[in-house]
């Protein structure tokens, strides 16, 4: 495979280990395990801690089966360098830690995972500002920004509505603004989106949802796309600053968040995820089309009240959604008419499992209101448009048919 020329989505990804020399002629890279790296030159090591060549130093930083996830996670969202994190709430984390500061200003999108939500709490409890408006329109994000915004924050399609963010224009705007555009790409993969598009500086993927795609391994990621002027940026340190400022992000990231915070994936994670990662493309293929037949299926029945998936025409932002995206993506919501209660349907699901967790092959289903989003309260969730009886799905790969019996099955009683 040569490097020089361009290849399709799976095929750099499957063939990416390949293209640095790998033991023993395997086609993997294989677990290494161990947290510390020792040189046979006591100046070489020196000079690794310095930063003035590659290397390893110890694993919480990094190691070698971690460093081919990221420079996997690299060519996915077409960056220049990537960071993994143990989970995906430890990348969104990351930036917290890493990059605000008391009295600094962020731009949250209103429609937010809910730990997303309770981290932007928690940040506004150490004296970061934070701003929630209504992402679909880039007018509602354009008020809320103040001297003191240092970034704004989305997420491509919203967990559990599935509202879709102006991305475009916001990324235009932060553009023109000099801010940081932190996107979470999570909903739709790198596959379906690539935030580098709209302008996004930095973009987040939790790992464990669909680029893993089996539900085995946490992880998460930051990617740094190139399109950001870190020389813009006032909270970045004097001692990242020997380096050009293209590398200053993410060197302040790689020591804040994971030299001194220890939000570190593990090795094993790490290869499982890069594994689940070479079908990512095949699975977002067929559970989206799964979610768009059962959808239209659900849509079409009088014992449903509402449906959100923006595959469907009826979704206020389809338009937008398929300006943007590829497919829709595998996560859709629906609520029952009154009178059906969601637990019994859900209890009467043969295939959907009821179990926390997205982008699974498996196709799973949650009582958003009464789980995720039970912490928030009523009041916050009534603002977000959550209903009592919401049903939030992430469609898997199953066959099409037998979803639709099942989901079809689960409503007549």
């Amino acid at each position: 495979m040569s490097e020089k020329k361009s290849y399709g989505f799976t095929t750099t990804i499957l063939h990416n280990d390949r293209q640095k020399p790998i033991e023993h002629g395997s086609l993997h890279k294989p677990i290494h395990t161990s947290v510390t790296f020792g040189y046979n030159d006591a100046r070489q090591l020196a000079s690794v801690f310095q930063g003035k060549e590659a290397g390893f130093r110890y694993g919480r930083q990094g190691n070698p089966t971690i460093s081919a996830l990221e420079d996997k996670i690299t060519k996915m969202e077409d960056g220049v360098s990537t960071l993994c994190f143990a989970t995906g709430m430890g990348a969104i984390g990351a930036v917290f830690q890493a990059l605000l500061r008391a009295g600094d200003h962020i731009v949250s999108s209103s429609f937010l995972f809910g730990n997303t939500n309770s981290l932007w709490q928690t940040a506004a409890g150490q004296g970061v500002q934070v701003a929630f408006a209504d992402a679909t329109d880039v007018a509602n994000v354009e008020a809320a920004l103040t001297p003191a915004t240092r970034l704004v924050f989305l997420e491509t399609i919203a967990n559990p509505r599935t509202q879709v963010a102006d991305l475009a224009r916001i990324g235009q705007l932060c553009k023109e603004r000099g801010i940081l555009f932190v996107v979470d790409n999570t909903m739709t993969s790198p596959y379906l989106f690539r935030p580098k598009t709209v302008g996004a500086g930095l973009v987040v993927n939790a790992l464990t949802k669909s680029i893993g795609g089996h539900g085995n391994a946490l992880g998460g990621s930051l990617t740094d796309t190139g399109a950001y002027d870190w020389s813009a940026f006032p909270n970045i340190a004097a001692n990242y600053k020997r380096n050009p400022p293209a590398q200053w992000g993410m060197a302040q990231l790689r020591a804040k968040a994971l030299r001194d915070f220890g939000a570190s994936l593990a090795p094993e994670a790490a290869h499982h995820i890069a594994v689940g990662a070479e079908t990512l493309a095949l699975r977002m293929e067929r559970a989206s089309s799964n979610a768009l037949a059962v959808t239209s299926m659900l849509a079409a029945d009088e014992r449903v009240a509402a449906v959100y998936y923006p595959g469907l025409a009826s979704h206020p932002q389809h338009a937008l959604a398929t300006d943007l995206f590829k497919a829709y993506g595998s996560l859709f919501s629906f609520e029952l008419k009154d009178g059906i209660d969601c637990f019994d349907y859900l209890n009467r699901l043969k295939l959907g499992i009821s179990a926390s967790n997205l982008g699974d092959t498996r196709t799973l289903v949650i009582p958003v209101s009464h789980t995720i989003f039970y912490e928030m309260g009523a009041e916050r969730r009534a603002s977000m448009g959550i209903a009592e009886s919401l049903i939030r799905v992430s469609v898997g790969i199953e066959d099409t048919a037998d979803l639709l019996d099942d989901f079809q099955s689960a409503l007549a009683g």
